[in-house]
């Protein structure tokens, strides 16, 4: 019989996806739960798994096409059991006068996980990490063509990029104005880019954002974590980074500047009596800035856990719209890229977000002397709406004595 495949119910707030990437054709077989197809949401991916055995008998919308929800994208042919057979016969003989169009149709035995198209291909797709599908669905790569060389003949990024190097390039997807060898390829934005593209615009547009910047001292921190990294980990099984000292500097800094972490409701101003920390995380699909709920309440180690479970989600593209929804202040590392000094942007309806950067050794004067020492430019930007210099000011000097005196992280002095 055949079974539609439906686009599953969409995350609130968001009314539509494109179809990203078709992991099968039509004839190809299927598993159940297999997933066939990626949609792109402005926020997450989303996988589409098979319904049921059998072989995708027809698409009806290609990868681009913009889908709804429980709206139906394809059709398959599922495989009837020697049971379910058995089942059926007796049915239909009691209701010979079935129309055309309700009558059963034969199963179509599948093909097996071994057999091979007419070309020799392979009509098993092979299992591909989120960051290669974005790859094959922008540059339209015949994955079959690919050499895997990964783990089990995995087929990696740079496997891709590789093929993408090595086809030639087609008139198709160079620029009409242009002769000679210089060829440009056309590529349409992702769903999660075109939506990151648009917030940054509405915020440089609607906010009156500033940014102040100071350096922090880390020679206390790095010295901390030195001498406790190793412990820290056997203990708790997550490794001690620099990012759970910020966020529970910002919280406390948070506590003592209410106004950082409020938002603006129009004309309204809503503090917020919770801190709700976003932890920005690069991905090869764009930024995206999972939450830590009531941070206030966690442990060093339960903000490493959650920060590392983020990360390998976001990898994964696994993360959920609830764990990226929400949040009243913002952090973001520039510093793990090398990037020295940065003005972050809002991430509205948010009036702050704290920037961190790379630490590096230069002089410094204490005490009438020079010397050397780990620092880092730190940057604060905020809506200067809501928010005045002085609180801003305020807000960084004290996450910048909180780090450099982090015994007062303790005391909560």
């Amino acid at each position: 019989m055949s079974i539609e495949v439906k686009v599953p119910l969409l995350p609130e707030s968001i009314s539509e996806a494109t179809v990203a990437t078709w992991y099968k054709k039509a004839g190809d077989t299927v598993k159940r739960d297999e997933n066939i197809v990626d949609l792109e949401t402005d926020k997450v991916m989303l996988e589409v798994p098979a319904p049921n055995d059998g072989v995708l008998k027809e698409i009806l919308k290609e990868t681009g096409s913009i889908v709804h929800a429980e709206e139906v994208i394809a059709f398959i042919d599922a495989v009837t059991t020697p049971a379910e057979k058995k089942t059926a016969e007796p049915a239909q003989q009691a209701a010979p006068a079935v129309s055309q169009k309700a009558s059963v149709i034969s199963p179509v035995q599948p093909t097996s996980p071994s057999s091979t198209s007419p070309s020799g291909s392979s009509q098993e797709s092979p299992t591909l990490s989120p960051s290669v599908r974005r790859v094959v669905a922008e540059h339209e790569v015949d994955i079959s063509q690919v050499k895997g060389t990964g783990k089990g003949g995995r087929i990696t990024k740079e496997n891709v990029m590789a093929a993408i190097s090595a086809s030639p390039v087609t008139t198709s997807t160079i620029d009409s104005t242009l002769t000679g060898a210089r060829p440009e390829k056309r590529v349409p934005m992702t769903r999660m880019r075109a939506r990151i593209a648009e917030r940054l615009l509405e915020v440089a547009q609607n906010t009156a954002m500033l940014t102040t910047f100071n350096e922090i001292n880390m020679a206390q921190v790095i010295d901390i974590r030195s001498r406790f990294r190793e412990k820290f980990e056997k203990i708790y099984k997550v490794r001690l980074g620099f990012m759970s000292f910020f966020v529970r500097a910002c919280v406390e800094a948070l506590k003592r500047s209410p106004i950082v972490n409020a938002s603006i409701d129009g004309n309204d101003t809503i503090y917020h009596g919770y801190y709700d920390i976003g932890v920005a995380v690069s991905t090869d699909r764009g930024l995206v800035v999972p939450v830590l709920r009531d941070a206030d309440k966690m442990t060093t180690a339960e903000i490493e856990a959650k920060i590392a479970e983020y990360a390998e989600k976001a990898r994964l593209g696994k993360l959920t719209l609830e764990e990226m929804q929400g949040g009243t202040f913002t952090i973001t590392n520039g510093g793990v890229f090398g990037s020295l000094m940065a003005t972050p942007l809002l991430n509205a309806p948010q009036c702050a977000i704290l920037g961190m950067h790379k630490i590096q050794e230069r002089p410094v004067a204490e005490n009438g002397q020079v010397v050397i020492r780990p620092m880092m430019y730190v940057a604060l930007s905020y809506d200067h709406r809501l928010i005045d210099g002085k609180e801003s000011v305020t807000f960084l000097a004290n996450v910048k004595g909180l780090l450099e005196d982090p015994a007062r992280l303790i005391l909560e002095v």
